[in-house]
């Protein structure tokens, strides 16, 4: 059953890698065979190495910087929740919904995003 913290300490390695976009960041979050979903931009990646590639084409999104806000809103046995608002600089503000699921090491199986731009 997760806990508060482990899904902060996920969460603050998921901003870091975001920042870096360094491969080793990136992987510290995924086991080998995640998934990351996302709509509705039909993002289907599959593989830790298919999500190190995905963020890092996406890295030119962070030009002239960009904050990330988020709330807890429900942790489920290996899965949690979360709503939080991404302001980048060039793309504008995006709401999102994710739903995570972590083994029990800490690492993401699954990632599944709704990121809706207002």
């Amino acid at each position: 059953m997760l806990e508060k913290a482990d899904v902060e300490t996920w969460v603050a390695g998921y901003l870091t890698a975001w920042t870096t976009c360094a491969p080793a960041d990136i992987a510290a979050l995924f086991t080998v065979d995640a998934e990351q979903h996302e709509r509705p931009y039909e993002t289907d990646w599959i593989g830790c190495e298919a999500i190190i590639a995905g963020w890092q084409f996406r890295a030119k999104w962070q030009e002239g910087g960009w904050t990330f806000t988020w709330e807890l809103l429900k942790i489920a046995g290996d899965t949690f929740v979360l709503s939080g608002t991404g302001v980048y600089t060039e793309l504008g503000t995006f709401d999102n919904l994710w739903v995570v699921t972590l083994d029990d090491d800490g690492k993401c199986t699954s990632f599944q995003m709704w990121n809706n731009e207002i």
